[in-house]
């Protein structure tokens, strides 16, 4: 397994939304196995989007089992009000939505304040225009490839000219230090050709824990990622 930072490599990031929840811990030991080292956890609040997911709980008892990083996607109405309720010493990012945040630049500094990698998320409707006050307190910028709050959806196609600009836009306004990340029907048919067009990090679901094989499945995505991806530096 590669020592390098995992801000700055490939990473396929399993979708604890789609995980036989009976045997979560289970399969969150089958992924390490793997070489997985982040996971992604979708945090929901049944106002953002139409569904509810696990809270603090929950992933206090994964924090307390695993040694693997989180990656926490807030899609809840209130993202200042969970900052602090997910700081847990796994999570490396929290992600809020910029459709939900009302004061994201002092959204983005209390999450730095907290020691982590401080994200913003973009529904498929949203525009990257979003970004251009932003991009010093950015970390990372998650393009939501499928409309928010349910797994298994089929990945909308005119993402696919959002992902190569956004990746244009983190080598020019970030020097390719924000990470850029995909989420929404992301499987072994598309994974290369998105990695390809700059997604460092992609979030799969479906199509990971359908596999059969959790741990074989994970390491034939991330190594088809690996193979495509080249970083977003200028």
């Amino acid at each position: 397994m590669t020592s390098q930072p995992v801000e700055q490599t490939f990473q396929v990031l399993p979708s604890l939304l789609s995980s036989d929840f009976f045997r979560l811990g289970e399969q969150v030991r089958e992924l390490e196995s793997a070489g997985c080292r982040v996971l992604h956890l979708d945090i929901m609040d049944g106002h953002f989007v139409p569904n509810l997911t696990f809270g603090p709980p929950v992933i206090k008892s994964l924090a307390e089992g695993t040694d693997l990083l989180f990656d926490i996607h807030l899609m809840v109405t209130r993202p200042d009000d969970w900052t602090e309720a997910f700081d847990f010493p796994n999570t490396r990012c929290l992600t809020i939505h910029a459709e939900a945040g009302y004061h994201l630049h002092r959204s983005l500094q209390k999450i730095r304040d907290c020691g982590k990698m401080a994200g913003l998320a973009l529904n498929p409707a949203t525009p990257l225009d979003v970004l251009d006050y932003l991009w010093p307190n950015l970390d990372l910028l998650l393009i939501m490839t499928v409309n928010p709050g349910f797994g298994g959806q089929r990945f909308i196609e005119t993402s696919r000219r959002k992902i190569a600009r956004a990746a244009e836009l983190i080598r020019e306004r970030s020097d390719g230090r924000v990470v850029l990340e995909i989420d929404g029907g992301v499987g072994a048919d598309n994974l290369a050709e998105l990695a390809g067009l700059g997604a460092q990090w992609t979030v799969v679901g479906n199509s990971l824990y359908t596999h059969g094989d959790l741990a074989e499945g994970h390491r034939r995505l991330q190594t088809l990622g690996e193979r495509a991806w080249k970083p977003n530096r200028p």
